[in-house]
């Protein structure tokens, strides 16, 4: 489960960029997780819950945006199916050679936190 590991390194990347901005609580993270990055979205949303268990970030979400790859055939156009269990790069319909673009996405799109110096509502 190499997903532990990406997670460590959003949550170092993202406690990195808050650095800059005194200490504080991360609440939510975005990530784009492409279709060809090897990376489930719901094992890295369980290592999410793993990694920040213990500390000041627990309970912190953690958000996938998919992002498909396209193919596109030069003799049938966009592709919509895959060859099962692979990605052999060929088109299912006419087995042309098939150009694959996008879905190798892995990125940190949006950090949203509290700082320590906001208070609380009183109840």
């Amino acid at each position: 489960m190499h997903e532990l590991g990406v997670a460590t390194e959003i949550h170092r990347a993202c406690r990195r960029t808050m650095e800059s901005h005194g200490p504080g609580r991360i609440e939510e993270v975005r990530v784009a997780v492409g279709e060809l990055s090897a990376v489930e979205p719901e094992l890295l949303q369980f290592a999410w819950q793993a990694v920040t268990a213990g500390t000041p970030d627990e309970g912190s979400r953690l958000e996938v945006e998919w992002r498909p790859a396209r193919q596109t055939c030069l003799k049938c156009g966009e592709v919509a199916e895959r060859g099962a269990g692979s990605w052999l790069r060929l088109c299912p319909r006419c087995e042309s050679p098939l150009r694959v673009e996008g879905g190798d996405e892995l990125d940190i799109l949006h950090l949203s936190f509290t700082p320590d110096d906001v208070q609380e509502p009183a109840p």
